[in-house]
């Protein structure tokens, strides 16, 4: 397997960890969201029929098509957004890991990426400040020549390897969003059964 393959590989599986512990949230959230808006269907079907019945029967089937259109729409759009949270959740999740975790995620994420054992690590300016120098201890520990780029990268998390002018981009939010494709659809399943 190739460096990004590994970190694709990884990133997928620690990915489906935290999308196991989300998805408990979200099937709860999700319960809560649809019952509320089987009453509110609910309640736009009956006062659709009252109006139906008042008016005539060709408008109150008018107006049931237009409620369970709505209906179906809004339910929708609240499965698309739990999907989208449940992603957010997971790189939040990532970002949020305890320093001892986040540092060891970090120098996985060198390890499995790194081509030469000599590149720069970019980090962003607070992973740079807090934990630049930890990082570099864990990862040369065993004689590898990694520094420590003077320059800060604009993401939320993870790192970018540089030799050169070539980079790797091992970003949380770029492995997330790799991962985002294929498991979009099966997170949907299991959150929507």
């Amino acid at each position: 397997m190739k460096g990004t393959e590994k970190i694709i590989a990884h990133i997928e599986a620690e990915a489906k960890e935290a999308a196991e512990a989300i998805i408990k949230s979200a099937e709860e959230k999700c319960g809560r969201i649809t019952a509320q808006y089987e009453e509110k269907a609910a309640g736009i079907y009956s006062e659709k029929i009252r109006e139906g019945v008042q008016a005539c029967q060709d408008r109150e089937d008018g107006a049931l098509r237009i409620a369970r259109m709505e209906a179906r729409k809004k339910v929708l759009a609240v499965k698309q957004e739990m999907v989208e949270k449940s992603f957010e959740d997971a790189k939040q999740s990532l970002l949020s890991l305890p320093e001892e975790d986040y540092l060891a995620l970090l120098s996985r994420l060198v390890r499995d990426a790194a081509g030469t054992e000599g590149e720069e690590i970019i980090l962003n300016r607070h992973d740079h400040e807090a934990l630049g120098e930890k990082l570099l201890k864990i990862v040369n520990e065993n004689g590898a020549r990694f520094t420590l780029a003077d320059d800060c990268g604009d993401f939320s998390g993870g790192l970018i390897l540089r030799r050169g002018n070539i980079e790797t981009n091992c970003s949380i939010e770029l492995l997330v969003d790799l991962c985002r494709g294929e498991l979009s659809s099966k997170l949907a399943e299991v959150l929507f059964r």
